[in-house]
């Protein structure tokens, strides 16, 4: 259906009055920057960046967010976080960050989106593990961050725009920072050379203030929810909370172990309001010295009493020998060409992989995307295939 030239001509008025009220630091829908540019755009019904988060929630690795990892792998319990679940958190939480500040929700929510499409199974034990296999290949090391860069603009090519990649490449909830200041050029020899300066081991913030509101907010939406997963799975008790930081008790009022119940909605209450504050009359994104001090503590917490905690990584090693085992076979199936087996089904003939991707690709950065983009369902099943012998149906199945 076509809609008429006046009414195109009333919306595009509107839209322009809304993007008057945007801050003077926000990222304006004309800015957009795309490779290609070979397709049409629909800036009045459709503004660039809501269609970049448009192609990212349609795309093939968005769909596999749906059963994996965030931290607690292996654990049967439907009530703790998934990716999926953690990256729609993080856009929430971000816009919500977003909208006061007067930037563009529609690039916040795309960036939040594909920010962790890259990770690999197992959450960040798989990707340890990946980073190490892939070092020994010669193809340098594992970094989630760049892997959602490269399926949502090499292994797919969805051709989104240089804005988006730029947040996603340069989202780092790893890293602790109390302000963020916009960094690099907007065009696409200063992104390649932000990611060659994060393969090398190094950080780049990002290029716009909705990416640096986004890597604020991935921190933010992770902080409380892992402690209440951690509670929830019993990974944690009343032992490890006895060794929470004083500065993150005083700042989000816990006045005794039942807080801790509530610990996610606090801790989103207050930082959320904390970054706005600091962040309204500024020239960057950050938070106050109280509540940097106090992110910066919450995450040494969980890092030494979860992340580390041996009762998460109790199958370290069997997972190890499981990535070690399927990178070897199905770097060896490409080799041997064994075109029914599931990297050939599931990626080198799928329709929807890119055909120059594959063409230019290393044998070992195929095997490195094939397994990345597998969700731990798919992982366990495809090891299984591997290592199991396959039963032969009988007529007689026996007296």
């Amino acid at each position: 259906m076509e809609i008429p030239q006046s009414t195109l001509d009333r919306m595009a008025e509107s839209m322009a009055d809304r993007e008057l009220l945007l801050s003077p630091r926000a990222t304006r829908n004309a800015e957009y920057l795309r490779r290609s540019g070979h397709r049409p755009e629909e800036p009045v019904i459709r503004p660039p960046f809501s269609r970049d988060a448009d192609r990212i929630i349609h795309s093939k690795a968005y769909s596999r967010y749906i059963d994996k990892t965030q931290v607690f792998y292996l654990v049967e319990n439907d009530h703790i976080t998934h990716r999926v679940l953690h990256v729609q958190l993080a856009s929430k939480i971000a816009r919500t960050i977003g909208r006061p500040l007067g930037l563009n929700e529609d690039l916040i929510e795309a960036i939040a989106l594909g920010h962790d499409i890259g990770h690999a199974p197992y959450g960040h034990l798989g990707e340890e593990i990946l980073d190490g296999l892939c070092r020994e290949q010669g193809i340098g090391g594992f970094m989630h961050n760049v892997q959602s860069v490269r399926f949502l603009d090499s292994v797919e090519d969805c051709d989104l725009t240089l804005q988006v990649l730029d947040g996603i490449l340069c989202h780092n909830g790893e890293v602790h920072n109390q302000s963020l200041r916009v960094e690099g050029e907007a065009d696409w020899d200063s992104f390649a050379e932000k990611q060659r300066k994060i393969e090398d081991g190094g950080d780049a913030l990002p290029l716009t203030s909705e990416g640096c509101v986004v890597r604020c907010a991935d921190s933010i939406s992770y902080l409380g929810r892992d402690l209440a997963d951690a509670l929830e799975v019993e990974i944690i008790d009343e032992r490890d909370l006895e060794e929470f930081p004083e500065n993150c008790i005083d700042l989000f009022g816990i006045t005794g172990k039942e807080a801790f119940c509530d610990i996610n909605r606090t801790v989103l209450d207050v930082l959320i309001k904390d970054i706005i504050t600091t962040s309204y009359d500024s020239d960057c994104i950050a938070f106050s010295d109280e509540a940097s001090a106090s992110v910066a503590a919450f995450k040494d917490f969980n890092m030494e009493h979860i992340y580390q905690s041996p009762k998460l990584r109790k199958n370290e090693e069997k997972i190890r020998v499981m990535f070690r085992y399927l990178f070897d076979q199905v770097l060896d199936d490409i080799k041997e060409e064994r075109e029914d087996s599931p990297v050939y089904v599931e990626l080198l003939h799928a329709p929807w992989a890119s055909r120059r991707y594959i063409d230019a690709a290393r044998l070992a950065e195929l095997t490195r995307d094939f397994i990345a983009g597998m969700t731990d369902r798919y992982f366990e099943q495809v090891f299984r295939q591997c290592i199991l012998p396959e039963r032969v149906q009988s007529r007689y199945r026996g007296w």
